[in-house]
């Protein structure tokens, strides 16, 4: 409900600006990031953006984004008419890709160790929404390359919960697609599949699909890490005994006190959601152990959005103690259990600390 009554961003926000205008010579220069998109949403050829209309197909684009560079919090400050590049976002590059031209910028951008990201929002986002919080997430991890956004169709409506929920299911074949494209090269070693809330649902539903159509050869190449997941418990179990043991265990950050979350288990009848398991619960330690999962809990990182459920967006300045992290786990792929995400140590040492660690079999 807090994001539905603040102030919006309309598709305008998506036309480039040219800030040689704007910025003050005695200005400290903003941060210049990079976007690929991927989206199933059907163009809006009188705004110039997308909209929640559903599209048998995809459309790539390519941004620059202009990101001040002092700012406090994840907060995104979108573009006014004269635009302020101390204080507001602003893109300031924009052009239509082909598939093949996406594929190859992809692979421009990869990371060293032949990695590459994907972010998948949740509900009630705009096509607009997910772009500039995707940009603000780049600039405050300061990774080299440019991330990938995949923007399935939400109605970026409060009330839109259910519409979402079909529009989500309805995008796993062309989130599959996307990943199934880029996984062909191979100078792709390693595909982050990065799902937040509902995002997280689709994610889990699209690695399900690739299962189900034998594609091994994919999955082995992905890493799933779930942001405040809004996925039934049960529905979860199911995902996970069908898709049977990952190379690399997938990772869930979750928070106990995720009041969107909250809201969202009352909508499904106080069924309750994987984003708000408690890892201080024997049983999740267990179930951790059982099932080969990360649970990472997250409540200590702060958040803007006033119900604890935007927390993902403030890791990113964690970024390179967690890549440490996971890393460092990278060859012993059995390495499972529940952490805690300690900001309080993250400036001398990894900000992970170790809540319960169980090893299982390989």
């Amino acid at each position: 409900m807090i994001a539905g009554c603040a102030v919006r961003p309309s598709s305008d926000v998506l036309n480039p600006v040219h800030l040689s205008h704007y910025i003050r010579s005695d200005e400290r220069a903003p941060t210049r990031v990079s976007v690929l998109t991927a989206t199933n949403r059907a163009p809006d050829v009188v705004r110039g953006g997308f909209g929640s209309v559903w599209s048998k197909g995809l459309t790539y684009e390519q941004y620059a984004l202009s990101v001040p560079s002092e700012r406090k919090g994840t907060a995104i400050m979108y573009p006014a008419a004269k635009p302020d590049p101390e204080r507001q976002f602003v893109v300031v590059e924009r052009r239509r890709l082909q598939q093949d031209a996406f594929v190859q910028q992809t692979l421009d951008s990869l990371q060293p160790d032949g990695s590459i990201a994907i972010f998948v929002h949740g509900y009630n986002y705009s096509y607009q929404e997910a772009l500039y919080r995707i940009a603000q997430i780049a600039a405050d991890a300061k990774a080299p390359g440019a991330p990938i956004l995949f923007s399935w169709p939400s109605t970026a409506a409060v009330a839109g919960y259910v519409a979402d929920r079909d529009a989500a299911l309805a995008s796993r074949g062309a989130l599959a697609s996307l990943v199934i494209s880029l996984s062909a090269s191979g100078k792709v070693k390693r595909i982050m599949l990065f799902g937040h809330s509902m995002g997280g649902f689709l994610v889990m539903e699209t690695v399900r699909q690739l299962k189900l159509q034998h594609r091994d050869d994919v999955i082995g190449k992905l890493v799933v890490m779930l942001a405040a997941p809004d996925i039934d418990v049960d529905v979860f179990q199911s995902q996970l005994t069908d898709i049977g043991r990952m190379s690399t265990p997938i990772s869930l950050l979750v928070s106990k006190d995720d009041g969107a979350l909250m809201a969202s288990s009352f909508i499904a009848g106080e069924r309750p959601r994987v984003g708000r398991l408690d890892i201080n619960d024997p049983m999740i330690n267990e179930a951790a152990t059982k099932e080969r999962l990360r649970v990472i809990d997250i409540t200590a990182v702060n958040a803007s959005d006033g119900l604890g459920h935007d927390r993902y967006a403030s890791l990113a300045r964690f970024g390179a103690q967690v890549a440490s992290f996971e890393s460092s786990r990278r060859a012993s792929a059995g390495d499972v259990g529940a952490f805690v995400f300690d900001t309080a140590g993250a400036a001398v040492a990894s900000p992970l600390r170790l809540a319960s660690r169980i090893v299982g079999g390989q």
